[in-house]
């Protein structure tokens, strides 16, 4: 399901930028980012740590410290700019609009209230119901998410669940309203495949059952191939490749693109020689280059401008899908934009 078959966007983000103060001097974390997200489309958000993904969406429920952060640009939740909501209008919003399953469970949950009450609070905030009722409703929750005894685990802290445990009780929170839009940031990186399966089929229904629209944040394009409708891929605080999952994954156009696809192991070819890298490391947000973001780790740089000016984001060859267009932001694209 895409935005385009569902009419209006439920997600429309534009022009998102993020500056964070650092003793090194401004950081510019996001870069323009814009995209939208449909009612029961999954949008999946890919690119190497420190490229601004988990910063994107915390700017977007308010989540950024005001003293280090400056955000602007906007980002409509159902024609509701969400950078320009109240403090207390975005604690209504987070919840039955917007849930979110944070990255690191241990820093997430309040170490000292127990896992029942946590959940508890979070669908008594948002609904008129009893304790017990909420009580019954967490205990189902922490079913659907596999956890093991969710009677005795209501009353656990979360120094007493593994971190695979802790991280389904992250997911049963963010699900506890039923949201219009779930932001997953790395949701199943701490499970074993058995239970990141389990959860998978668990948001898959959640978005067929609710149309809720889903950003899927992960560095496993395994996950990414079985989930998602369209892929945004991220390098440099900036959107350098989107598309459907298909174009994304079988034509990439980005050289970074090129280069996450050409490191996934490959068993067939596994005992051919060494597995492939992309050399250097992503640029310093207080430094970043003044042309192509990739520019300095690029293996192909056919294109002289791409060391002084950044390539605009822009349709490249034919896509696989009437009316979703498959963008890269590059200079060097195999067949090249149009």
């Amino acid at each position: 399901m895409t935005a385009s078959a569902t009419g209006e966007p439920l997600l429309e983000v534009e022009d998102l930028r993020v500056r964070l103060r650092t003793p090194r001097g401004p950081a510019s974390v996001v870069n323009g980012l814009s995209y939208t997200v449909g009612r029961g489309e999954t949008v999946a958000v890919v690119g190497e740590s420190g490229s601004g993904k988990s910063v994107s969406v915390l700017a977007l429920l308010g989540l950024l410290p005001a003293r280090v952060a400056t955000v602007t640009g906007s980002a409509r939740l159902d024609g509701e700019d969400l950078l320009g909501m109240s403090p207390e209008r975005l604690r209504q919003v987070r919840g039955p609009g917007v849930g979110m399953v944070f990255q690191d469970p241990m820093t997430s949950l309040n170490p000292v209230l127990t896992i029942g009450r946590q959940l508890v609070e979070g669908i008594r905030a948002h609904g008129e119901v009893s304790k017990a009722e909420a009580r019954r409703r967490a205990a189902g929750l922490l079913t659907e998410v596999g956890l093991p005894d969710p009677e005795r685990a209501l009353d656990r802290y979360p120094h007493e669940l593994s971190g695979g445990m802790r991280q389904r009780v992250v997911i049963a929170i963010a699900l506890s309203n039923s949201p219009s839009l779930l932001i997953a940031d790395e949701a199943t990186t701490a499970l074993d495949v058995t239970v990141q399966a389990q959860i998978l089929d668990l948001v898959e229904k959640l978005r067929a059952d609710h149309g809720t629209g889903v950003i899927w944040i992960t560095h496993d394009l395994g996950v990414v191939a079985g989930i998602a409708d369209r892929v945004l891929v991220m390098y440099g605080g900036r959107c350098v490749e989107d598309g459907t999952v298909d174009d994304v994954l079988e034509r990439p156009a980005h050289p970074y693109t090129r280069g996450l696809l050409g490191a996934l192991p490959d068993l067939a070819t596994a005992d051919e020689g060494d597995l492939a890298t992309i050399p250097g490391t992503p640029p310093a947000p207080t430094d970043p280059p003044d042309g192509c973001v990739f520019w300095p780790r690029c293996p192909v740089r056919s294109d002289p401008r791409c060391e002084t000016e950044q390539p605009p984001l822009q349709v490249v060859g034919t896509g696989l899908s009437e009316g979703l267009p498959h963008r890269a932001a590059t200079w060097c694209a195999e067949g090249g934009a149009r």
